[in-house]
Order: C-alpha cells, then structure tokens, then sequence
C-alpha cells in the first residue's frame, strides 16, 4: 500500500527539469481506464508542451495491470493505493502525498471523480498549493447525497470549477454553489488523425452496420437502441446493429436481445481498444444517451465523418447542428431514433454529406491540439500571480 513513484523505462531515471517559465501541474484521478474521462486525461498529459506545463499524475488507487499500462510516458506518476477514503491507509498515504507535493511544487493541482476531489483537494490545501482545480465532465446524474455534503465541505478549498460544457457549467452553478466566475469551461478534443482517411459513409451498401460506442450502463439507453432496432430490422434486411463496450448492464440487455429476437443483427463487441478501427466499419453511429456532457463517443464519430444520430442532452446539439452535419432526436423516444436512422437509409446522398460536414466541425473546433492549448492557456492564467 505504500506510494510508488512509478519508473518510466527500463532504467529508472529522474524526470528532466521543466523550463523555468513552464507550469508546474499535479493531476489527480482515481485510476486509469479506457473511458472517457480517463482517455482524455492521458491524451491531455500526453500532449501538453513541456516547455510551457510539465505534469505529474496522483493515482489514488492505480496499483491494477490497467491502470499501469495506461500510464503517460514523461511523466512521474506517484501511485497511493487508497481504496477507502475512510481508513488508516488513507491517512498515512495522505501524509505522503502532502510531502510529495511539497517536494514537487505544483502551481496547480486538478482533480477528477469524487473521492480523488475529497482526498486530493484538502490534501493540495494543506501542501500549500497555489491554485486547486476540480473537475466534473458530466451533469452530475450519478451524486449521492453523500456525495453533496462532501462536495460542499471541499468548496471553499476550490478556486476553479472545470466542466466541458455550457449545461455543466450551469449545473455546477445552480446545484453546487460555486459562483459563474469560478467555473469555466474547456472542451474535449479528439485526435483526429486517427481517422484520416476514412471513407465517407455509404447507406446504399448490401450490409449496413449501425454502430454504437458505450458503457453497458442504463444512462446510455442502449436498450431504447435495441427497440429502435426492433422497429427497423423487418423494414431494412441490410441493418446491423453493433455495440462496442461493456459494463453491468450487459446480463439485462442480453436477456432483452432474447426477448426482441434481435439475433445476429444487433452483436454485443465487448471492449474494444481502438475506436478508431471499430468505427471505421460503420455507416451510421449513434449515441442514444439518457444524458451526457461533452462526449468523447461523439466526438470521434465526428472525427470519423459517420452519419450521425445522436439524442438532445448534454452538449451533442452543440457538436450536432441538426439538419447539417447530422441528426438530433429527442431521448428516451426509440420511434424517434429509428426514424432517424431510416432517413439515412432512404438518403444516402445526405448521410455522405454530413459524414463530411461533421468531420471539417471537428478537425476545426474539436482537435486535440485544440484541447491541449485550452488547458495550457488556463494552466498559465492560474499560475499568473494575481493583484
């Protein structure tokens, strides 16, 4: 359970020294995985300019085989093994910490998910932090009330609110106290070279692949998918639905697949690790959310210049102008998504176009430079001394 600064190569060496002008940031997570939160975070560490912000990274637990292979090279990574926020282990690994951080000077430290913001923020205080950021990337559906009372105690000890979208921002405003001028919001971005030379998408095919890319949870309505598919199945022998991911729904929708009698025409993929090959089969992609903030999955589906159909919450109608470089439907409304599909069965020519349009948003709004100067220029104003 002890910290762990974790080597970088074969032969342990000691991180060369930042620039003198570059920022010092301390990032703190959970764990890492493959979704979507976590992605960006390493694709954000990855791709900062050393000579402007040199970063580190806090895992409060971290010590599983995921984790490990997914951590940024050029980097120090200091893992504490903190399973329960409530317990010896936790005290002593925030003693660590403390001295860490005391060590490695951050000018900023930046939280992410709940407990790493409950450990990590008052921790960041007590070391003498100059500027301490949270960070939530959804709307919040997910708090308990544990979580409020937890999240208001840790308030006064945030200077800066972070979220991904203009719903976020407002929520974290209206239900988590923080005056506007304490919240900003920074977009995701996408890497999209990943999918450079992608074909545009062609619904006149004898075998059409509708694709999904989600966590196997309820927020992400794939159920209300697999209904949409229902009603489209009869009318389109060329559809095939196929969803890429997993999670604890996965025994409850395939009871439902039997129930349908979807068969072989709507597959369960399991994880996949490269979205980018995965879609590249796909002629349509759908993101049929309860909710969202700003999502990654659409992002690359963007990237990727699918046909896109995607539900009204969170920030897809910002991503998606309806009409122009894809088709937004009202949640929780499987007639309304079928439909929308079948539009694009019935106009190929529009569904190419809009594949097209929606790749030009995203290589122009939505890069992951893009992404990485944002929070770059944030990083900087923070260090600013102030007065």
């Amino acid at each position: 359970m002890s910290a762990v600064l974790a080597p970088r190569l074969a032969d342990p060496v000691a991180p060369s020294a930042p620039a003198a002008s570059a920022v010092r940031v301390s990032f703190v997570i959970d764990r890492l995985t493959r979704a979507g939160t976590e992605s960006q975070l390493v694709a954000l560490i990855s791709h900062l300019d050393r000579a402007r912000v040199a970063p580190s990274l806090v895992l409060l637990d971290g010590e599983d085989d995921i984790s490990r292979a997914l951590e940024p090279a050029d980097c120090p990574v200091i893992r504490l093994g903190v399973r329960k926020l409530v317990s010896r282990s936790a005290l002593r690994a925030a003693g660590r910490l403390r001295a860490f951080w005391r060590e490695m000077q951050p000018d900023v430290v930046q939280t992410y998910f709940q407990d790493s913001s409950y450990f990590g923020v008052p921790v960041a205080k007590a070391a003498g932090v100059r500027a301490v950021v949270r960070v939530r990337n959804n709307l919040g559906y997910a708090l308990t009330r544990r979580d409020r009372v937890a999240g208001r105690a840790i308030r006064p000890l945030v200077d800066r609110f972070v979220t991904n979208t203009g719903a976020g921002r407002d929520r974290i405003v209206a239900g988590d106290g923080y005056s506007a001028e304490r919240v900003v919001v920074l977009e995701n971005g996408v890497d999209t070279h990943r999918f450079n030379r992608f074909m545009l998408p062609d619904t006149t095919k004898k075998r059409v692949r509708v694709g999904c890319v989600a966590n196997l949870r309820p927020i992400k309505n794939i159920d209300g998918l697999m209904r949409a598919a229902k009603l489209l199945l009869d009318r389109h022998p060329c559809l095939v639905f196929e969803v890429a991911g997993d999670g604890e729904q996965r025994e409850e929708l395939e009871r439902l697949h039997a129930e349908l009698g979807l068969g072989d025409r709507f597959i369960f993929r399991g994880s996949v690790a490269d979205a980018a090959t995965f879609l590249r089969t796909v002629e349509v992609a759908v993101l049929p959310s309860h909710s969202e903030g700003m999502s990654n999955a659409l992002l690359e589906y963007m990237a990727a210049g699918r046909a896109v159909v995607a539900t009204a919450v969170g920030a897809n109608p910002t991503l998606i102008d309806d009409g122009k470089n894809g088709l937004i439907v009202a949640p929780n409304d499987p007639a309304a998504l079928a439909g929308a599909i079948g539009r694009y069965l019935d106009r190929p020519l529009m569904a190419a176009a809009f594949g097209a349009a929606a790749r030009r948003k995203v290589e122009a709004e939505y890069s992951r430079a893009a992404m990485t100067r944002r929070f770059e220029d944030f990083f900087h104003d923070l260090a600013e001394p102030q007065g």
